[in-house]
């Protein structure tokens, strides 16, 4: 399938691992954008359920479009979009998960406002959360009003999910690899911690198709993800990011919350019985 519609100088990076029955969609929801990125990179995490085939097949569907990486071991979410980012081509990377999707005007707003506001390094957006798999995001897009986010909004709390964001491809920070949990949290840390502007667009552009913290989940992975969200502090304040005061303030309040989830977990376990 030949991709005939004006394209724009965006790499989008989508690690894939196991989503044979998911990445179809994902791609199908970039295909269908009113205006195009000019490459989608799928970076096959040493999957083991036929994922690479079926990356393969995208690749023939669109030629020259979708490019496919394949990674001899498994690196994780952080390594695969690393070795994505690595080898795009273009000004503005776009990260896509294999198992969501983007509503068909998201590449149109968001590159039109990066592209009109250049000192800013990164912006994301809102998102809706789906329950019917397989439906391509579609819904009436209001007027976009653009928030600057402060280094300390963002320290409290992930504002963007990663599907949303969109940033210049030149930046100097990365994904920490071997990272498996609050790794994209990290990243917009250390972004927006160097004094780069970060810009969220008000308008939902983005499909997830699972909760970003399930009550129903188990509560070792909330503990784990908790963890994550620690050691970034710790991250931060190691590389002179933050100070130890900060670092104190930001552990407590981290540890707070997670102490509200828990209590919020076990009275719905609770409430079920």
């Amino acid at each position: 399938m030949e991709i005939l519609k004006k394209q724009c100088p965006v790499s989008v990076v989508i690690p894939c691992f196991n989503c044979v029955n998911t990445i179809s969609h994902a791609v199908i929801s970039i295909a269908m954008q009113t205006q195009m990125p000019a490459e989608v990179i799928l970076v096959d995490d040493a999957s083991i359920d036929g994922t690479l085939t079926v990356l393969h097949e995208l690749e023939g569907t669109y030629p020259g479009w979708v490019k496919v990486l394949s990674l001899e071991k498994n690196r994780g979410a952080a390594g695969a979009r690393n070795a994505g980012w690595a080898v795009a081509g273009q000004h503005y990377i776009a990260f896509l998960d294999a198992d969501d999707a983007w509503h068909p005007r998201k590449i149109e707003i968001q590159y039109a406002y990066m592209c009109a506001h250049p000192m800013v390094t990164m912006t994301g957006h809102g998102h809706r959360l789906l329950h019917q798999a397989g439906v391509i995001p579609d819904w009436g897009v209001g007027r976009c009003e653009a928030q600057r986010i402060s280094k300390w909004a963002m320290l409290l709390s992930n504002k963007f999910v990663t599907p949303s964001v969109m940033v210049k491809g030149d930046v100097a920070y990365r994904f920490v690899e071997k990272q498996r949990h609050m790794e994209d949290h990290m990243l917009w840390l250390q972004i927006i911690c160097s004094g780069a502007s970060v810009v969220k667009l008000s308008i939902d552009l983005a499909a997830i198709y699972k909760g970003p913290f399930g009550i129903t989940g188990l509560s070792s992975q909330m503990w784990l993800m908790e963890c994550g969200d620690l050691g970034n502090y710790y991250r931060l304040y190691h590389t002179k990011l933050i100070n130890e005061l900060q670092l104190t303030i930001l552990c407590t309040y981290s540890l707070i919350k997670y102490a509200r989830r828990i209590l919020i977990y076990w009275g719905y376990l609770r409430w079920k019985k």
